[in-house]
């Protein structure tokens, strides 16, 4: 069902690349109108959020009661974490790294007490929710039915998994049930299929908001850091990702070519939420067995975020120089460590990377948190980079657990990636 619904989304791609031009181009000519074109945006990704708690909840609720070996779902999600752990440090360190060599920020020599702070103050409260204590709290909802309606996509895996494991447990019934879940999960997807056809109404909306309301001037003001970003998160997902790829027997590039539709719908509503039932879709059709699939990128959405992390340390450190702050090595080793934990309980939080960002300086006192107002006016330009890497990021954990497990499918991954060596 799944690999027909992908041929008959076949123009989509297309269609999704020519909206994202005309999008930019009534940003660009006429502002005003591209600006109040956003409700088209907004109105898709509402689309989409609509169906991501019930086709994760579906997805690992079927994968877990159809693998019977709970002992196995532990070491999925062990490793998992374990990868998640060792790529969010790869991605920090990068982000520091070339911070310190390109120095972005040097020059501009701002006075912190210049800088409106208001501007920011919102961020700023929300990042005080972001402790890890709040997270932990956070995990658990409400009731089982206020999980999916509450948007949080961790609490949504909490209740599906112990739901999922209930069901192993449960003889006759269980296995009655699990035939009405596999069911629903097909009706899940093919609805999937009908909203992904708004898809370039959507991404049109986005593009032509996104330049419409801040224009190519205020991309240019601070290109350097922009392109800085872009640049590092690049050689990240093809360096980085693409070493880890080849040792696990796959080509990053001939994914991110079999993910191109996923990947233009993420960049043209600077959202990869958006693009999440596509990417539990496609790694199933690549091989990926539906529990790992369903364990591995539900959770890496909040816990395996390499663009944000990329994001965090390079941004932090722009602002630090932008206002003449000199750090040593010892408090950057401390940025890092809190930018670590801070990501992790920002999980789950819209905006989650200047979010997170806020939290991260309100803990390191020498870099003023008013310096983020620098880099406000540019944060959407960014947020789609943070968006793509953190998308391709979670579609090679995925395979990397599969592989690890010994559950991936080398042929059907050949097959879906046309040709990669085996």
């Amino acid at each position: 069902m799944a690999s027909k619904t992908v041929r008959a989304l076949g123009r989509l791609p297309v269609q999704v690349m020519i909206a994202i031009v005309a999008g930019v181009a009534v940003g660009a000519f006429a502002p005003h109108f591209g600006e109040a074109l956003r409700p088209l945006g907004d109105f898709f990704v509402k689309l989409v959020r609509m169906v991501i708690a019930p086709v994760i909840f579906v997805s690992i609720v079927t994968g877990i009661a159809g693998m019977r070996d709970l002992g196995a779902l532990g070491r999925v999600a062990a490793r998992a974490l374990g990868y998640f752990a060792v790529m969010s440090g790869f991605a920090l360190v990068l982000g520091m790294v070339v911070a310190n060599v390109v120095r972005p920020g040097a020059g501009f020599a701002i006075a912190p007490g210049a800088l409106d702070v208001t501007k920011v103050a919102d961020y700023v409260a929300k990042a005080h929710d972001t402790t890890l204590i709040g997270f932990f709290l956070g995990l658990v909802p409400d009731t089982l039915l206020s999980s999916q309606t509450e948007g949080n996509i961790l609490q949504v895996l909490v209740v599906a998994v112990l739901f999922g494991v209930a069901l192993a447990t449960v003889p006759g019934a269980g296995e009655r049930l699990l035939g009405v879940f596999e069911d629903l999960g097909a009706v899940m997807f093919r609805l999937v299929a009908i909203l992904m056809r708004a898809a370039p109404v959507g991404a049109f909306g986005a593009m032509a908001f996104t330049v419409g309301k801040f224009g190519v001037a205020a991309l240019a003001k601070l290109a350097m850091l922009v392109a800085t970003f872009y640049v590092t998160s690049f050689v990240f997902v093809f360096g980085i990702l693409g070493v880890v790829g080849w040792l696990c027997g796959f080509s990053v590039f001939r994914l991110a070519r079999y993910l191109g539709q996923e990947l233009l719908l993420v960049l043209g509503t600077s959202s990869s939420e958006s693009a999440l039932p596509g990417l539990m879709q496609k790694m199933e059709d690549a091989g990926v067995p539906r529990a790992i699939v369903g364990v591995v990128v539900p959770t890496g959405y909040s816990f395996n975020l390499d663009g944000t992390n990329i994001y965090m340390t390079l941004a932090a450190l722009f602002i630090a120089q932008a206002c003449k702050v000199e750090l040593t090595l010892g408090q950057q080793l401390l940025l890092l460590g809190v930018a670590m934990l801070s990501s992790k309980g920002a999980a789950g939080v819209t905006g989650a990377g200047f979010i997170t960002l806020a939290a991260t300086l309100a803990i390191v006192p020498s870099i003023p948190i008013a310096g983020m107002t620098l880099i406000l006016g540019i944060d959407r330009f960014m947020s789609e980079c943070r968006s793509l890497t953190n998308f391709m990021g979670n579609a090679v954990a995925t395979l990397v657990v599969a592989r690890w497990e010994g559950t991936l499918d080398r042929e059907r991954l050949a097959t879906a990636l046309g040709g990669t060596r085996a």
